[in-house]
């Protein structure tokens, strides 16, 4: 295939949607000779902090010398952000020839109609296999008992915060969303947990104690204290099999705390299995960037980007403004976000730190019309002005920017993702962000 052909055959599996169920990807996989099973791996589930932490825990593992997968979702620009070997993404060339490869393989098999995310995660394990990764971080991309990276067996399960999010698929309580989360948990493999609310913990303990699998928790068996903040990151002094005082950890936000820890305790759980991997943990954390959460994207005026899209998300993030504003006059928001959210719960903590709100929608089927987050707004008393594109919206946010402001754009990581493209950096696959 050329890559326009590529392009074509990616958007029409959009068609299908998102189908929960290992038995396309197994079938998938056998066709393509099993992929998942060339390299270990390390499995992250969870509602917030997938991202932040598997970038930890692939920077430190990669430390030790040995060659590195990382497999995320969604990207903010380009499909290569999705995949990525010692922190370099996947070539274009290489999209071309592995999707075809999947896309024959998947034209043998009768009655046979992959998703997009299951021929995304394909295309990722042929190209992890064909490089020859040790060690890939593989991030869930909604759920975990029935995500199609689920086909994995890792040598360690890590579950970050679950919080009430894609319900619609999930399920209505925190306990049912948590079992389905818990699903990633394999026989006898160590699970590494943030501390959850009580609900979904006994979930968590209760499936970890079926599985026969260690469980550690942050906050009971390891922790993490914050010694320095600022806008930029923050440093810890952790605790755990071993100590580490001063850990440097360069992504904005408290909440980066816990990510941490879980991510030093994962590595210490792998190289106590696997002695012979050597991780530096100062220089693997010291050096982790992870795009989209709490990032300046631009000086003058300054731009922030921060992909919340759900509730707690977004009372982190109002956590930080918080202490922006000790630097900053006013903040001048930017708002985006799927109509399928919990539209009242982002808004809530946000918009009374905003001196300016304005109201947009990115170039997405899913987005809430400018219209119906006004209508939310004032709903919570905030009067906001309604842009229809993002690219319109920031510019009118720049020309309300005075000396002292910072503007912030968030929402959605469909938003901040077009904030990017604007901004100027190429695109690859962008509609593609699901």
């Amino acid at each position: 295939m050329s890559f326009t052909d590529t392009i074509d055959y990616l958007y029409r599996l959009q068609q299908y949607g998102m189908k929960f169920g290992l038995d396309n990807i197994r079938r998938l996989m056998a066709a393509l000779g099993n992929p998942q099973d060339a390299f270990r791996s390390v499995h992250i589930a969870g509602t917030n902090g997938k991202g932040s932490t598997a970038a930890m825990i692939e920077s430190m593992l990669r430390t030790a010398g040995v060659t590195t997968g990382l497999f995320t979702s969604p990207h903010l620009v380009s499909f290569t952000e999705r995949i990525r070997v010692n922190g370099r993404e996947i070539p274009e060339a290489d999209v071309v020839s592995l999707a075809d490869d999947v896309r024959q393989a998947a034209a043998e098999l009768p009655d046979f109609s992959p998703t997009f995310f299951e021929v995304t995660t394909a295309i990722a394990f042929l190209y992890f296999r064909k490089i020859k990764v040790d060690w890939a971080v593989v991030e869930v991309g909604m759920g975990g008992r029935l995500d199609a990276t689920n086909i994995v067996v890792p040598e360690a399960v890590v579950i970050t915060g679950i919080a009430m999010d894609h319900r619609e698929f999930l399920g209505e309580t925190l306990q049912q969303i948590a079992a389905e989360k818990a699903g990633v948990i394999k026989q006898g493999k160590p699970v590494i947990a943030a501390l959850q609310q009580p609900g979904a913990m006994e979930v968590l303990e209760r499936k970890a104690g079926e599985a026969g699998s260690a469980l550690y928790v942050c906050g009971k068996d390891f922790s993490a204290e914050i010694t320095a903040e600022d806008l930029t990151g923050i440093k810890v002094d952790y605790q755990g099999v071993a100590s580490h005082r001063g850990l440097a950890v360069p992504l904005a936000g408290r909440h980066q705390a816990m990510n941490a820890a879980i991510a030093v305790r994962t590595v210490e759980e792998i190289t106590r299995a696997y002695p012979a991997l050597r991780c530096d943990i100062a220089r693997g954390l010291g050096r982790v960037s992870w795009p989209g959460r709490l990032q300046f994207v631009k000086e003058h005026p300054p731009v922030l980007i921060d992909g919340a899209h759900n509730p707690y998300a977004a009372t982190v993030l109002a956590a930080y403004l918080t202490k922006a504003l000790e630097l900053y006059s006013r903040i001048i928001l930017v708002m985006g976000i799927m109509a399928d959210k919990d539209m009242e719960g982002i808004m809530r903590p946000l918009l009374p730190l905003a001196s300016e709100i304005i109201v947009t929608a990115p170039a997405y089927g899913r987005a809430a019309s400018p219209e119906e987050l006004a209508a939310e707004a004032r709903s919570l008393g905030a009067f906001p002005k309604t842009v229809p594109t993002v690219s319109d919206a920031l510019a009118m946010a720049e020309e309300l920017a005075i000396h002292g402001d910072l503007i912030v754009v968030t929402g959605s990581f469909y938003t901040i993702g077009e904030v990017q493209e604007t901004l100027g950096r190429k695109g690859v696959l962008t509609r593609l962000r699901e």
